[in-house]
């Protein structure tokens, strides 16, 4: 997959990669020799946070399958075009596993490389990029691990150590906020008293480079993270942007505000 052209109509531009989701279903068995599979739908979890971040800046959404096809020499292609990196609900594996490396019709005699995307973004931030990474299922540790970004290269740029096991905390209950440093830029002035009651999060453990700017008052874990890495910025969420830990987050009072504020925040550096 070759990168898509990046028309900018507006000072920041954003690469917001995954939280997208196909869907197939339902399925029907009505026999023991078959079933039937009626509908399928794509779906993008991300538009609430699009619509509020398209205020200010014009975004770029890429899907986890998209970012595995991309290839190389396209990730920095749209890195140049952008101020700010998304990286929300995205294995770290979508970024090493080129498809080439299985193609066996296209194999050559010869050894074969090709560029870590991951090292890429490193350096990308390092030189002045801001980047967001936003949690979910396959967010920081992830569901049964398989994230994976305890185990990248990307570490050493987050301002929180990830897991080497499953992160995720969740209950029905909800959880909510506590401001920790409310005079930060990121989160000043907002409607933090409320905060709607989001269902899950990734467990993460402090940095002593990271700043922690909110945490989940009913465990202390941190929910919202500041650092900078070199002459970048890396703001994180511990939470999803998007149903279904934030179908209640998206009706926020202060939601715009807050991914607004975010973007300014991690761009500024830069």
């Amino acid at each position: 997959m070759r990168a898509k052209q990046v028309i900018r109509s507006k000072e920041a531009h954003v690469l917001y990669l995954g939280d997208w989701v196909f869907h197939v279903g339902p399925t029907f068995i009505e026999t023991p020799f078959g079933t039937e599979t009626k509908d399928a739908d794509l779906h993008f979890y991300g538009e609430r946070l699009t619509e509020a971040l398209e205020q200010q800046a014009d975004v770029t959404p890429l899907a986890n399958w998209e970012i595995y096809r991309l290839q190389p020499g396209c990730l920095e292609d749209y890195l140049k075009a952008s101020n700010c990196l998304i990286i929300s609900d995205v294995e770290a594996k979508c970024f090493h596993l080129y498809p080439s490396f299985f193609d066996r019709a296209r194999r050559e005699n010869r050894i074969v490389t090709f560029p870590d995307r991951l090292k890429v973004i490193k350096e990308w931030i390092h030189g002045g990029g801001g980047m967001m990474m936003l949690g979910g299922w396959l967010s920081f540790s992830g569901v049964q691990g398989r994230s994976g970004w305890g185990r990248s290269s990307l570490k050493e740029a987050l301002p929180v150590e990830c897991l080497l096991i499953e992160d995720l905390v969740e209950s029905s209950e909800g959880f909510t906020a506590e401001v920790i440093e409310p005079e930060h830029p990121a989160i000043k002035g907002l409607a933090w008293d409320m905060f709607p009651p989001i269902f899950g999060y990734n467990e993460v453990k402090e940095k002593t480079e990271g700043q922690v700017l909110v945490r989940v008052k009913e465990t202390g874990d941190p929910l919202v993270v500041a650092g900078e890495y070199g002459s970048g910025r890396v703001f994180t969420y511990m939470s999803d942007p998007a149903p279904h830990w934030g179908i209640n987050f998206e009706l926020w009072e202060s939601y715009d505000a807050f991914w607004l504020q975010a973007l300014n925040w991690v761009k500024k550096k830069g």
